[in-house]
């Protein structure tokens, strides 16, 4: 992650409540079916460029770097909105997503099925 003050707003800055690695839940959804598509993670550097260029730029804790969606795999989420939750800790980045959002190829990263719910308020 950056080591340099970030150029995000610092209005928007002072509302993220960042987790101990400096990182915020960023969910993608895409824009018209609503359809939950990946959860990535943000810093204030990824969420500023992801404002500043209207292309989800996320941070990789396993590769230590920032990625922009669709620079390598042609998979590429063009940005509608952005909204941050009540709590401050995660943002919906709402988009238009370009092919597979998951990396294993599937269209969201939530197609591997359905956990059985059993209880009294579980709906199958």
């Amino acid at each position: 992650m950056s080591s340099a003050a970030s150029p995000l707003d610092p209005a928007v800055a002072a509302r993220l409540k960042r987790n101990p690695d400096g990182l915020l839940a960023a969910i993608a959804q895409q824009f018209d079916t609503g359809e939950v598509l990946m959860l990535g993670w943000m810093d204030d550097e990824a969420l500023h460029r992801t404002l500043a260029t209207g292309r989800c730029t996320y941070w990789s804790r396993s590769r230590q770097e920032y990625w922009v969606k669709g620079d390598t795999s042609g998979h590429f989420q063009y940005v509608k909105s952005v909204s941050l939750d009540c709590d401050g800790d995660t943002v919906l980045v709402q988009v238009d997503q370009v092919g597979a959002a998951c990396h294993t190829g599937d269209r969201t990263c939530f197609d591997s099925g359905r956990l059985p719910v059993s209880g009294a308020l579980g709906v199958q």
